[in-house]
C-alpha cells in the first residue's frame, strides 16, 4: 500500500515532478548525502530548487520492524514545527510504501530555503557574523525562542546540532532534519532537553564567548539571572558528553 501527498498550493510542474512515489524514486539529481538508511538529492523545477530525502529502511534496530519509520517522524515533525511558528523548510511532498504493514520505502520533498548555510559550516569556515555580537544576539533569540518552544511542547529535537540550522542571508535562522526527534515525559523529557542544549553548547564553547553562551541560556529560559535551578541545568550541560566520546 503506498500513501503519497502534494502539498496543496504548488504548480502543475511540481505536482507533476513529485506526483508519485515511483516518480520521486525515479528521479535523478545532484547528490547531497547518503547513509545506509537514506539520501539526500537535489534538484530544479521551474527556477526553483528542491531536497528529496528518499528511505529505503525504517531505521535502525528494532525500528526497522516496529514504531513510527524515520522518514515518517520526519515529515510530521516539519509539520509540528511549522505548526508552532518554528521556520522549517517547506514541505511540498510525503509519503511511503508499505507491505503487509511493514515499511518498503518512503520519501519527503521540501523547497529549498534560497541563500541559506548551515550554522556548523559558518563556524569551521570562520564566518565573520559570528563576530559580529549584535548578529550573534540575534541569532541567538530566535533559537532559544525555537527550542523553547519545541521543550514546551514537551518535545526534544535530539539532534540538535549546529549542522542542522540553516540561516538565510537576513540573519533568519530554520530548523531542519529531525527524524528523531519525539514527545517525552518526566525524567525522560529532561534527559532530552539536557542533549538538546549540550548539541547547541558543544560548537558554541569553541565558537562563542562565555557571555554570549549565559545570554542564550537566559533568553531560554525566559530570566535575566541565574536560578540554583538553572545553575544546576547548566552543570548537566557541560558535562553531558563527558564520557560519551
Amino acid at each position: 500500500m503506498i500513501r503519497w501527498q502534494v502539498a496543496d498550493g504548488v504548480s502543475a510542474d511540481v505536482a507533476r515532478t513529485f506526483g508519485s512515489l515511483e516518480t520521486v524514486f525515479a528521479l535523478n539529481g545532484e547528490p547531497i548525502t547518503r547513509d545506509p538508511l537514506s539520501e539526500v538529492l537535489r534538484v530544479s523545477v521551474g527556477g526553483q530548487r528542491y531536497y528529496i530525502k528518499r528511505y529505503w529502511a525504517a531505521g535502525k534496530g528494532l525500528r526497522r520492524f516496529i514504531g513510527r519509520p524515520r522518514v515518517e517522524a520526519e515529515w510530521q515533525n516539519l509539520q509540528h514545527f511549522h505548526d508552532w511558528g518554528v521556520s522549517v523548510a517547506p514541505l511540498v511532498a510525503w509519503g511511503q510504501q508499505r507491505q503487509a504493514g511493514f515499511f518498503q520505502r518512503g520519501a519527503l520533498v521540501t523547497l529549498e530555503v534560497p541563500g541559506t548555510v548551515d550554522m556548523a559550516a559558518m563556524a569551521k569556515d570562520g564566518d565573520a557574523r559570528l563576530a559580529n555580537p549584535r548578529w550573534v544576539r540575534h541569532l541567538s533569540e530566535q533559537l532559544a525562542s525555537a527550542t523553547r518552544t519545541l521543550h514546551d511542547h514537551r518535545f526534544a529535537h535530539n539532534d540538535l546540532k549546529w549542522r542542522n540550522l540553516l540561516v538565510n542571508e537576513a540573519g533568519k535562522l530554520f530548523l531542519i532534519d529531525c527524524p528523531s526527534g519525539d514527545f517525552w515525559w518526566g525524567p525522560l523529557l529532561q534527559h532530552r532537553i539536557v542533549k538538546d542544549l549540550a548539541c547547541l553548547d558543544k560548537v558554541a564553547r569553541c565558537t562563542l564567548s562565555r557571555t554570549q553562551r549565559l545570554r542564550f541560556f537566559l533568553l531560554y529560559r525566559r530570566r535575566t539571572r541565574l536560578s540554583l535551578e538553572d545553575k544546576a541545568l547548566i552543570k548537566q550541560i557541560l558535562v553531558y558528553f563527558e564520557g560519551r566520546e
